[in-house]
């Protein structure tokens, strides 16, 4: 996976997309091969499935992500000799959070069986309440069987795991995200999440659409994710 130039979180008026103001942002600059910026990113480490039956182990180590000296970040999953895979999750709990505003990346993405690449965003206070009271919003997914499509979905209490709220996006004329860069996004305001590929609204969650009763877990700070995961319940494994 790879993110060229930018990651932008932007606040403003949030009535009027051409207000936007950024409020933090990552272009990956830097030596090739050096570390992304300690001070906007730490990492999620180990395995056990995290979760999803997952087959890899997360590491720091900048065999796994690293910058290219070009603006870009790269999330590399690597095979070891003992036949399992490592990879990198990178994320901005306790370094950065943000309630609201414009949230986009420009990836590249890899395609693959069993591979499974993500841009999402979890509830600052996932390590009081647990997961899914914290919410979780998943900007950008996709599974290496399905190279011209992404989902975009949130997860809350009574609308998770296999019961989510989420939408798909397929490019035209089955082009594969793997081909090009593509910009990721959404539009967060108090009520509404909404879902963009390259500027195309795909889908707009509000209150309304979850399930009877349940809670919207959205109008808190959340912060930011990028993984590749390998294997898992969805995409299942590598062929």
């Amino acid at each position: 996976m790879r993110l060229l130039a930018s990651l932008v979180l932007a606040a403003g008026a949030l009535t009027a997309q051409d207000s936007w103001q950024i409020v933090w942002s990552d272009e990956f600059t830097g030596a090739a091969n050096s570390a992304p910026d300690p001070a906007k990113w730490n990492y999620d480490l180990g395995a056990g499935g995290w979760g999803n039956q997952e087959l890899e182990t997360y590491t720091n180590s900048t065999d796994n992500a690293s910058l290219d000296g070009n603006g870009n970040l790269i999330v590399h999953v690597l095979k070891t000799a003992a036949g399992g895979y490592t990879s990198a999750r990178l994320k901005t709990q306790d370094r950065f959070t943000i309630a609201y505003g414009k949230i986009e990346a420009r990836i590249k993405i890899p395609f693959g069986q069993g591979i499974w690449p993500a841009f999402w965003m979890l509830g600052s206070d996932i390590s009081k309440v647990s997961w899914p009271a914290a919410g979780e919003i998943d900007v950008m997914e996709n599974i290496g069987r399905e190279p011209s499509t992404v989902h975009g979905t949130v997860h809350g209490p009574g609308y998770s795991g296999g019961n989510p709220i989420t939408a798909a996006y397929a490019l035209p004329g089955g082009a594969k995200f793997s081909d090009a860069f593509h910009t990721f996004a959404i539009v967060w305001k108090p009520n509404s999440v909404e879902f963009f590929v390259d500027s195309i609204s795909y889908q707009k969650v509000t209150p309304a659409a979850l399930p009877a009763g349940a809670p919207w877990v959205y109008n808190k700070p959340f912060f930011m994710l990028l993984n590749v995961a390998v294997g898992g319940a969805w995409p299942g494994n590598p062929d």
